[in-house]
């Protein structure tokens, strides 16, 4: 089953096996909760607490964002508006679909990994806002 409303940016909840005894096991489930095939993944760590990161948006790459420790507040803009999430369990994704502009904001240890539709690529990254904003209203 594939992620609702693929467009906009949504959590994704991971099926979770295992007890507190034994530890916890968490999975995609050979991705099928995943709305994209994953071409990479990264993961940022050792982020200055309440460090920004993020400051840009993709015109193609869609991601989905998962917080393996501590916490990671996280702002999105997209044609629809803005919205906000905190993300503090690591049995559950937010999709960022592209042509989205994220503000990440980083709790002292978090971890964060990323699963990403495409390769790295320079070209694919608007890193301006104001080139952002006209983009959006150019695609409305």
């Amino acid at each position: 089953m594939r992620a609702p409303a693929a467009n906009k940016p949504h959590l994704i909840h991971f099926t979770q096996t295992g007890s507190s005894e034994d530890g916890f096991l968490i999975s995609t489930q050979l991705a099928e909760k995943l709305p994209f095939p994953v071409k990479r993944i990264f993961w940022l760590q050792q982020v200055p607490e309440n460090k920004v990161r993020g400051h840009h948006a993709h015109h193609t790459t869609q991601e989905v964002l998962v917080v393996l420790q501590g916490q990671v507040a996280v702002t999105l803009e997209s044609l629809a508006g803005e919205c906000k999430f905190l993300l503090n369990q690591s049995d559950t994704g937010l999709f960022i679909p592209a042509r989205t502009w994220v503000k990440l904001t980083f709790s002292d240890n978090a971890i964060a990994l990323c699963l990403a539709s495409t390769d790295f690529e320079e070209a694919d990254y608007i890193r301006d806002y104001a080139q952002f904003r006209q983009i959006c209203l150019a695609s409305r």
